[in-house]
């Protein structure tokens, strides 16, 4: 009798621009669909800031045996020490039951471990059952952070004016939110009257920055000059934006469009930061950039957007939930990197 010998991987590699027409298959398996211009963009990212992206890949006998791409988090949903943030992972059908999937994510979290994170980050569907097993089986534990999202329909956003907020953690002096303002405020008159806002451009950067290192009392120009550039150039959509008044930039909002991280297969927005200066609290600004974020999703068929709220920041979840925010259907993961 022939004894057949057992299909072996290779070591996990960096993924490279060869690659992308195995990986864009394996999706396509997986999603019932292409997702090619995802893939491509993240091949590109890495490409161009290898710092800021971890990609591996396993080959076998047939080829691509699996890939994963992570992302190193600098600031992003509420945290400051360094992480990575665990975008996709795929394997090839043939290759399933091998640990390829462990195998590959040991490799991500080797890196991370290189890079001085602390943590691996994902998200998961609460009813996605097989993604769930994974992880609890690889170590990952439920995050105490909450994810929150809020369908676009272009409705109105009717709720309280606002005063300065951000998604990250240390904010300094100033941070407070007012819920005591009068309500009422119409959609339309939010977008246009409360203040001019306005797509987010490269000569925005220094005014971002000052108004971050107002709320969080730290210079990151180094980290917003590098959300800026992702907003800009590795976004599907651009749709982040400015708010001005009296001739000053005077809030924002950085946001990006894409389908694909973390196993999303409908069109989302994700919401990094929103900060808007002390100076002009309890304006409407915050309010006025969510307001007319909503009217562009709307507009470019988006149909969620999405951002994730450290548990201790109970004012910038009220602010959220009063937006039309809620609970998302998704559970934040994290796993300690040794």
């Amino acid at each position: 009798m022939e004894t057949i010998a057992p299909i072996r991987e290779t070591q996990a590699r960096r993924l490279v621009r060869s690659d992308l027409d195995a990986v864009v298959a394996i999706d396509a398996r997986v999603e019932g669909r292409s997702r090619r211009t995802y893939f491509e963009r993240r091949l590109a990212a890495a490409l161009r800031e290898p710092d800021l992206h971890l990609q591996y890949a396993v080959d076998d006998a047939h080829g691509l045996a699996g890939y994963i791409l992570g992302r190193v988090l600098e600031g992003e949903f509420g945290r400051s020490a360094p992480g990575v943030r665990l975008e996709v992972i795929g394997v090839r059908a043939d290759a399933k039951g091998r640990n390829v999937g462990g195998r590959l994510l040991e490799a991500l979290a080797a890196e991370a471990a290189t890079r001085g994170a602390r943590e691996l980050r994902t998200a998961a569907r609460w009813n996605d059952h097989t993604m769930l097993r994974w992880l609890e089986e690889h170590g990952f534990r439920l995050a105490p952070d909450h994810i929150v999202e809020r369908a676009i329909d272009a409705t109105a956003i009717e709720a309280p004016a606002d005063g300065p907020v951000t998604l990250e953690e240390g904010r300094g002096p100033g941070h407070e939110i007012d819920y005591g303002a009068p309500e009422g405020n119409d959609y339309e008159r939010l977008a246009r009257d409360t203040c001019d806002v306005r797509a987010m451009m490269p000569a925005d950067l220094p005014e971002i920055v000052r108004i971050d290192r107002v709320i969080t009392g730290r210079d990151r120009a180094g980290y917003i000059a590098r959300k800026l550039d992702e907003a800009m150039t590795e976004s599907g959509v651009r749709v982040s934006l400015t708010a001005r008044r009296d001739g000053a930039i005077v809030g924002f909002v950085m946001a990006r469009a894409d389908l694909g991280d973390f196993g999303r297969t409908d069109p989302t927005a994700i919401v990094d930061t929103i900060g808007v200066d002390p100076g002009y609290a309890h304006r409407g600004v915050g309010h006025a950039l969510f307001s007319q974020l909503c009217l562009n999703l709307a507009a470019l068929r988006i149909e969620r957007v999405e951002t994730i709220v450290a548990p201790r920041d109970l004012g910038l979840l009220g602010f959220l939930y009063n937006v039309g925010f809620a609970p998302s259907q998704r559970i934040a993961f994290t796993r300690a990197v040794a």
